[in-house]
């Protein structure tokens, strides 16, 4: 039962990190339309600008799940490398429950109020000409540390694995 839920959150994740990663794609794609219109025919848009933040907000929010799962996020490996299996696992439940997970709870709680505020007030850009909807992006904020704290609780359970399945 267990497996299932890990291989579930997992492959969930895996989803994730393709979905930002095909949103990078389409940010580089505007950013590239974005620039040449602006030099090449002196011709720009606030709401390209504006979308240009939004979709990197939205990689970056998107990302932080796939990225603790391929571990590939910041840590201070110049001292983690060289620790043993054991302490390492241990290393990532501490950081996991310590940190991520209280951080992650701290930015859903806001963030969602965050996000529903601006839906009941219809918020938009306070520049002229700038995206209408803020509480889409809003949203992203705490959906992206929700997918973080789902994979958290995996990572935790696949070091608690470790630490009984080996005897080194």
């Amino acid at each position: 039962m267990m497996e299932k839920i890990i291989n579930g959150i997992d492959a969930f994740s895996e989803i994730v990190g393709k979905i930002a990663s095909f949103v990078l794609i389409a940010l580089i794609l505007l950013v590239v339309f974005d620039t040449a219109s602006r030099y090449i025919f002196s011709a720009g848009s606030i709401a390209l600008q504006e979308l240009e933040w939004y979709l990197f907000a939205i990689v970056f929010l998107l990302g932080i799940s796939y990225a603790l799962k391929h571990k590939s996020h910041v840590r201070v490996d110049i001292f983690y490398e060289n620790f043993s299996y054991k302490t390492k696992e241990l290393l990532n439940i501490f950081g996991i429950v310590f940190f991520i997970i209280p951080f992650s709870f701290f930015i859903i709680y806001n963030g969602f109020d965050f996000s529903y505020t601006s839906f009941v007030e219809n918020e938009v850009s306070a520049n002229p000409g700038g995206l209408e909807y803020m509480f889409v992006i809003k949203s992203f904020i705490w959906i992206g540390f929700l997918l973080l704290v789902l994979q958290a609780f995996c990572e935790i359970i696949k070091s608690i694995q470790i630490l009984t399945k080996k005897e080194i």
